[in-house]
């Protein structure tokens, strides 16, 4: 398999393109042409997003988000190596069943339909956001959810301060469709290399659940890898020390392409 230079980035939900910017940077020093793309209707600064609420967004599906960085790849040079944060990653997920990557690295993946956790820390911190009596409605979650969720190794003034630089709405509709047949992944097929990385304090995506995502992957003549990180929480790629994932991350592309 060819050596790609292109790596696409995939946000996953209440982040956009701007929480890639330090990993961007960081692969752009070793030679890799790094793309952003954003989900429908994220596009933007945070916190000006923040203030302006396009009512569109709260329609947004994961079908959407897939079909709109399908496109995206499609207009690219060659195939790309892709690396996608939680709702990111079953995103990477979908796209490499498409054949749409040479390689890729799911990080604190999304669980993708049937594969389930009844982990108190995934209930707790999954349903303020897919709750059914919100509709379509969009969601903004507050800073002491965002810590609960994403950041519970962090100070609340540490969490604030993250959250006001990177946090934008988020459509309800997008981890619901990723439940139904949106989030559907054909486990028997064969596929182009897989990472599956886990941070062990994640309460969104516990590390357990990310290892059962990694398990369901029957083929055996594909290549595929778990990697649990001590200590990290769900903001694994943005938390004190991301470099060190990062690396790993450039270590495995290049023993695996």
């Amino acid at each position: 398999m060819s050596q790609s230079k292109n790596i696409v980035f995939i946000h996953g939900l209440f982040q956009n393109p701007k929480s890639w910017r330090a990993w961007e940077l960081f692969f752009q020093s070793k030679g890799f042409v790094c793309h952003t793309p954003a989900y429908p209707f994220h596009d933007g600064e945070p916190s000006e997003l923040r203030k302006n609420i396009d009512p569109q967004l709260g329609r947004i599906t994961l079908a959407n988000v897939v079909d709109s960085i399908s496109t995206y790849i499609s207009n690219l040079p060659e195939k790309p190596i892709l690396i996608g944060h939680s709702m990111g990653g079953l995103v990477v997920q979908k796209l490499i069943a498409k054949k749409l990557g040479v390689a890729g690295i799911c990080i604190d993946s999304a669980p993708p339909k049937g594969i389930i956790s009844v982990q108190w820390s995934f209930l707790r911190a999954n349903f303020p956001t897919i709750n059914p009596l919100k509709g379509n409605s969009v969601c903004l979650p507050s800073v002491e959810w965002f810590h609960y969720a994403f950041c519970n190794t962090m100070t609340i003034e540490e969490t604030d301060k993250e959250y006001q630089q990177f946090v934008v709405l988020e459509s309800r509709n997008i981890p619901r469709s990723s439940t139904l047949n949106d989030g559907y992944i054909d486990f028997s097929a064969p596929h182009h290399p897989l990472l599956f990385i886990a941070g062990e304090k994640d309460n969104i995506i516990p590390w357990s659940l990310n290892k059962k995502n990694f398990l369901a992957y029957k083929d055996t003549n594909s290549k595929k890898d778990f990697k649990l990180f001590p200590e990290r929480t769900h903001y694994i790629c943005g938390q004190k020390d991301w470099e060190e994932v990062a690396t790993y991350c450039l270590s495995w592309i290049k023993t695996s392409l």
